[in-house]
């Protein structure tokens, strides 16, 4: 009847961590537990309720006895006053019965009594132990929930260490490249740009020359 009693005190106490490690989803199994204890506490309910009715049938059945042989004893003292000692003999034989009888309903009361109050001590931690249970259960499903979005937290944190990031800085290292590769173009450009603008200045110059020549050469003639 108390297996269940007992398996419970050795889970809380010491295999429960063991079995959330090992369960897929710890919620599910602590709901299971309270499950499976309610359902032994309604077993111990109803073995307590057909103990405690047997009690009562034993009470009853001893105060019928007792009340018979007080009864008897009562007649026995009449049918003594009356002078018929051999009905009061008889009678007394009969209480006698009833009294081994009696005595013997009071030990099975007295038992039942004592059964009773010991089934429903432990009905009582039961139900203690099953308010503790339910108590633990929500502390530990929210552990178990902050453990999962760490344990998330942290693969993530992982995959962007080995992946996300090492992409990022390939990417960075290829727009270093590129801006480098900018640079080297811009300079060249400017260096060409540079002689080109040499080289036309050459033409512009010679051209000035030659007409400079010219107005020398005009005005020597008209002085001439």
């Amino acid at each position: 009847m108390f297996r269940f009693f007992n398996r419970v005190r050795t889970i809380v106490s010491s295999e429960l961590n063991s079995l959330l490690n090992k369960a897929e989803d710890p919620g599910k199994l602590l709901d299971q537990f309270i499950v499976d204890m309610e359902k032994d506490i309604s077993d111990v309910e109803a073995a307590v309720a057909k103990q405690i009715a047997n009690e009562k049938v034993l009470k009853s059945k001893l105060d019928e006895a007792t009340a018979y042989v007080t009864r008897r004893q009562e007649q026995a003292l009449k049918a003594l006053e009356s002078g018929d000692e051999d009905l009061a003999r008889r009678v007394l034989e009969d209480k006698n019965k009833q009294q081994s009888n009696a005595d013997s309903l009071k030990v099975a009361y007295e038992e039942a009594q004592k059964l009773s109050g010991e089934l429903k001590e432990k009905l009582r931690e039961m139900k203690s132990e099953l308010d503790e249970m339910k108590m633990k259960k929500d502390s530990l499903k929210a552990r178990s929930e902050s453990a999962k979005a760490r344990a998330k937290v942290n693969r993530t944190l992982s995959g962007i260490g080995t992946g996300a990031k090492s992409g990022f800085e390939r990417m960075e290292e290829k727009v270093i490249l590129h801006e480098a590769e900018a640079e080297s173009s811009e300079e060249l450009r400017n260096m060409n740009k540079s002689l080109d603008d040499e080289l036309s200045a050459l033409d512009t110059n010679s051209a000035v020359d030659n007409e400079l020549a010219a107005l020398k050469a005009k005005l020597q003639n008209k002085s001439e």
